[in-house]
């Protein structure tokens, strides 16, 4: 296995892969895209932010689809496009996703159903649609991405955590489901990654308190999340599904 500049891995069963990712426009999902198109893959995704989705397809020759994944007819439809255009995707990974905070005592039910949607219900539907494909090829990778929110019990995200821990129950769920299909399903588990969005919520003094947590006393990138998910993508994790891997730092 040759490694790319930085010591980062390259894998050549990637090479060419027809890679869909959501949520890919900024943050770990931009890292996300990096890396695969690092790899060579032919790499397509989703979101909602057109301007910097656009600027980062053009730097990486990734494709970038405008896609509201609120809306289930809509985001599918756009994968069966994708698909009769360029063929079956042979990776998807479910990233997208939102992490405002809220109180208890501020949920209402029209917000509790836009946080299970905006962070869980468009997963199994971006799956369901890349199924029939792989099945197809008889092989294939999905990898959900987690938290480690849900583990702590951080506060203020009480849906956000409830979202991101079915998240861990629909990986084994579709893990055993499609294993006799040859498709491999599996949860990444990040820790506080730092990234733009993220520096909204911490202060300097709040991102010393988590590096203090760590085990590991480096402060975690969006390319630390994406080599976890490169190598569970690719055909070195052949025999790997239906579990989640923390990329952490060992936070506790």
């Amino acid at each position: 296995m040759a490694e790319a500049s930085g010591g980062r891995a390259i894998y050549p069963s990637l090479k060419g892969k027809r890679v869909l990712i959501t949520g890919g426009g900024s943050g770990i999902g931009a890292g996300i895209v990096e890396g695969f198109a690092r790899q060579g893959a032919d790499v397509t995704f989703f979101d909602v932010a057109e301007e910097d989705s656009r600027a980062l397809a053009e730097t990486l020759g990734a494709r970038f689809e405008r896609v509201d994944l609120m809306d289930v007819k809509g985001a599918q439809a756009t994968i069966a496009r994708l698909i009769s255009e360029g063929g079956a995707f042979d990776v998807l990974v479910n990233n997208a996703a939102n992490d405002d905070r809220h109180t208890i005592d501020e949920v209402t039910e029209e917000y509790w159903d836009n946080r299970l949607n905006v962070n869980l219900k468009h997963l199994f539907f971006c799956a369901q649609s890349v199924i029939p494909g792989m099945r197809e090829r008889k092989a294939g990778a999905i990898v959900n991405l987690g938290s480690i929110s849900w583990h702590l019990g951080l506060p203020e995200l009480t849906l956000y955590q409830t979202a991101k821990a079915a998240i861990e129950g629909l990986t084994r769920s579709l893990a055993r489901e499609l294993g006799e299909d040859g498709i491999r399903v599996t949860c990444v588990v990040p820790g506080n990654v730092r990234t733009p969005r993220q520096l909204k919520w911490y202060t300097p003094e709040g991102e010393q308190e988590i590096v203090d947590a760590q085990c590991l006393k480096g402060r975690l990138v969006p390319e630390d999340v994406a080599a976890l998910v490169l190598f569970l993508a690719s055909d070195d994790a052949r025999l790997i599904t239906g579990h989640e891997y923390f990329v952490d730092a060992g936070w506790r």
